[in-house]
């Protein structure tokens, strides 16, 4: 296991098995007659000290300029709100030692903002908005144990693994957010990247209105069910989209894609420890089962990639099939080598109906 990948899964473990008292006062719910609080924070002051002295309801207001710290939200209904991309949080101008009080180890990890709960007591209604993460080791903006989380209107460019990323977390909502050239996915959701296990219910998150351009993956969707996915622009990924699930159960899926624009996604990219190399794929689904793509338009990705095509239903590296999925109503053109590609066994259950198309794989899926 690589070296990142270790130190993820110890900050996850600490935080998840965290008992009471394991974090300061901000985390503790105020009364709900406190009256709402608007905290600026102006350049050369610290958004972390801001956020520290919040309380649940409170916005914390951070003005134009740039900001060279990580910063951890731990308090259930704050609101983190820039100006726009003139709001610029990037990583610290000399390597920190140890994590700062107040951080849990956001800045030791790589990670611009995060959002952190407990296991069994999320951190809720937490919003993030109108600002830009940009030059993070790892990730941009992440979120770990999470309820009605809020990230809008955020640019995440040039993070080294993720642009904005969620795990065991619920009713996430996702929507108007730019990521950008971010090295592995621009929008990563999961139920947990620590081990395989069977998909769990994100009860209603919905991705919307993003823009997903130069990443490996535009979106990543691995092991979770119960989310929509609508009006996204995807372009200049490697993959616009992948649904990944594995031999485990429930099955990633049930969830719903719909109106978006999956375009020229033809950037080429490296094989993995469990995908082969990857090029021109619009829409993966692998393991995925019960997912309705209707009314997308896909078109211009083109490849050599096993995983090559418009939407392709590719069956996993673990040998887990794409079962009882609906691609209706779409519109296709310029995908190569086939605008549908359909790996799996022909009693798959897959259904392929009243799309605008001209190739498939195998023939007659048109």
């Amino acid at each position: 296991m690589k070296r990142n990948h270790v130190r993820h899964a110890a900050f996850v473990a600490v935080l998840l098995g965290a008992g009471p008292g394991a974090f300061p006062a901000s985390a503790v719910s105020f009364p709900a007659s406190a009256a709402p609080r608007t905290l600026t924070v102006h350049p050369g002051e610290s958004i972390q000290k801001a956020v520290n002295a919040a309380r649940a309801g409170d916005t914390v207001l951070v003005r134009a300029g740039t900001y060279h710290e990580s910063v951890t939200v731990k308090t259930s209904g704050l609101t983190l709100r820039g100006v726009g991309p003139r709001t610029v949080i990037v990583p610290p101008l000399k390597k920190a030692l140890s994590a700062p009080k107040g951080t849990v180890g956001c800045v030791e990890g790589g990670k611009g903002i995060c959002v952190v709960g407990l296991r069994n007591k999320p951190v809720t209604g937490v919003t993030v908005s109108d600002l830009k993460v940009t030059g993070f080791s790892r990730v941009g903006v992440w979120s770990l144990a999470t309820d009605r989380l809020t990230v809008q209107r955020v640019r995440a460019e040039h993070n080294g693994q993720w642009g904005i990323s969620q795990e065991h977390s619920t009713r996430g909502v996702f929507r108007n957010n730019i990521a950008r050239d971010n090295g592995d996915a621009g929008l990563y959701l999961a139920n947990t990247t620590m081990s395989e296990k069977g998909a769990t219910d994100s009860r209603g998150l919905v991705v919307e209105g993003n823009a997903l351009e130069g990443n490996r993956n535009g979106l990543t969707v691995l092991r979770l069910r119960n989310l929509t996915v609508q009006r996204n622009y995807l372009t200049g990924n490697c993959t616009g989209m992948i649904v990944i699930g594995d031999e485990n159960k429930p099955r990633a899926g049930a969830l719903t894609v719909r109106e978006n624009h999956v375009l020229r996604n033809n950037k080429y990219c490296a094989k993995t420890a469990r995908l082969p190399f990857v090029q021109g794929s619009g829409i993966v689904l692998s393991g995925a089962e019960s997912v309705s793509l209707t009314r997308n338009v896909v078109a211009g990705n083109s490849g050599r990639s096993p995983l090559s095509g418009g939407v392709v239903l590719f069956k996993s590296m673990v040998g887990a099939a794409n079962v009882k999925n609906r691609v209706e109503g779409n519109w296709f053109t310029g995908n190569a080598p086939a605008d549908l590609v359909d790996q799996n066994a022909p009693k798959s259950g897959n259904l392929f109906r009243g799309n605008f198309c001209r190739t498939s794989v195998p023939a007659g899926l048109c």
